[in-house]
């Protein structure tokens, strides 16, 4: 009796019909969320998890979890986690991705929530990928865009309410995995003592 080995789900398949629908759909008001967003956590994601030694299966499910994750901003910009999960729930089964592919992949999703509350090692993953640049010294440039398309949308007023936001956020923000935890928090405390210090001034 031979062992069963399952077909793997056809990733690229799926990331090129996924890429197109995300260059075409997603709002030019989303200058942090854009496309290039995707790719950012895509490269952080897969670095931490080649640190962390996952299987070849794992790979794909997070990958799989990293091109969906924003995928509900086509649609709506408040909840889109939950409707990236709809996203992936309507799209996947066509690409041989099973019911616990699209469990797994839905908890990647909804692990990149504000609180995050990651409960497994790829969640943890693609939660720390989502805001590794928080510790690094792209912070600047990359938070200048999320002022840019907070204001495009009307959730904040000014820049002053941006340090303040920026505060909390980072005073409350935690890495989950060991690799961000030591390189990346670091630069982190840096990074939120430069904001606290405009807001001193």
């Amino acid at each position: 009796m031979t062992d069963y080995i399952r077909e793997m789900p056809d990733y690229e398949a799926f990331k090129k019909e996924i890429t197109g629908i995300l260059k075409a759909k997603l709002d030019k008001r989303l200058t942090y969320h854009g496309f290039h967003h995707v790719e950012n956590v895509m490269q952080a994601a897969l670095m931490l998890a080649n640190e962390m030694n996952l299987s070849e299966e794992d790979i794909l499910l997070l990958k799989t979890a990293v091109m969906l994750h924003d995928s509900g901003f086509i649609r709506t910009y408040s909840g889109h986690e939950a409707e990236s999960v709809v996203i992936g729930t309507e799209m996947l089964p066509a690409y041989g991705y099973s019911l616990e592919d699209i469990e797994k992949i839905a908890g990647m999703i909804l692990a990149t929530r504000i609180p995050q509350l990651p409960n497994n090692v790829l969640e943890y993953i693609i939660a720390d990928a989502d805001l590794e640049y928080l510790g690094t010294d792209r912070f600047d440039e990359i938070s200048e865009s999320l002022f840019r398309e907070l204001m495009a949308y009307n959730f904040i007023k000014d820049r002053d309410q941006w340090n303040q936001i920026q505060v909390n956020f980072l005073s409350n923000h935690t890495y989950f995995t060991e690799f961000c935890k030591k390189y990346r928090e670091p630069l982190k405390q840096e990074n939120l003592n430069k904001i606290k210090a405009l807001i001193s001034d």
